[in-house]
């Protein structure tokens, strides 16, 4: 399928979200993913990737994660500056805050006639674990989460109890989890304790370790691994076909 793309800047209670539209170019309603980025926001490789989810008869909607804490529409660098602001501004954001942008994607998404109203998240990273996150709305019916960081460090700013990892039987719809077995953020220590924390709520869910690094999905870079990532590609097009039709 062709893909337009248009940008939307969204309300939310913490003011306003751009958020980038990708859909196929074709009459129709399609489902919706809601697709979360690294820290560093849109960049082209998250362009790219949200393209191609689009491409297989998708409405994709890439917020900006971050959009409280910098200027409507920043793109963060692949470099230790971007790094450095990134992970400020991951430590800085209560995720209530992303809650309550979910909340608002999802309204946005109801509104408009070529969406069908079913929906899912996806993400990578950081996007990985607000994927995650936003599966504590009953709204999504599935997420998909590429090496989610942060949900078994308990390491996000939130209410007590309220950290993602607690919450988890509060997930009603189907998730997929997966991990790079060399990724340095989250141990092999902590992928068990998600595992243990999943199984303990019977939550239905897939599970996934392959030999990559963190950002293996990210075509920019040396830890870009082609094969893992059309891999990936598929099992989540096949993934979302399911749940969200």
């Amino acid at each position: 399928m062709l893909v337009t793309q248009q940008t939307q800047d969204i309300n939310t209670p913490t003011g306003p979200m751009r958020t980038y539209v990708y859909r196929p170019d074709a009459p129709g309603q399609f489902p919706c993913i809601l697709f979360y980025s690294e820290i560093f926001q849109q960049t082209a490789p998250i362009a790219r990737t949200a393209t191609i989810l689009a491409g297989h008869g998708f409405v994709v909607l890439v917020p900006e994660v971050f959009h409280e804490l910098n200027p409507i529409g920043t793109v963060l660098a692949y470099d230790d500056a971007g790094k450095d602001k990134g992970n400020a501004d991951k430590f800085a954001k209560p995720l209530e805050q992303h809650d309550s942008d979910t909340q608002a994607l999802i309204d946005f998404v109801r509104e408009q006639s070529y969406c069908t109203g079913k929906v899912g998240s996806m993400g990578v990273c950081i996007g990985g674990h607000l994927a995650y996150r936003a599966a504590l709305n009953p709204e999504i019916l599935g997420a998909f989460c590429l090496y989610p960081t942060d949900i078994h460090s308990n390491t996000l700013p939130c209410a007590y109890g309220n950290d993602s990892l607690s919450r988890s039987g509060d997930i009603q719809g189907e998730l997929v989890l997966v991990f790079g077995k060399q990724d340095p953020h989250v141990s092999p220590e902590g992928r068990v304790l998600i595992h243990q924390q999943l199984m303990a709520k019977n939550r239905n869910f897939s599970w996934l370790e392959v030999n990559a690094q963190h950002a293996f999905m990210r075509d920019e870079g040396e830890r870009y691994d082609p094969a893992l990532a059309l891999q990936m590609y598929q099992q989540s097009v096949a993934f979302f076909h399911r749940v969200l039709r």
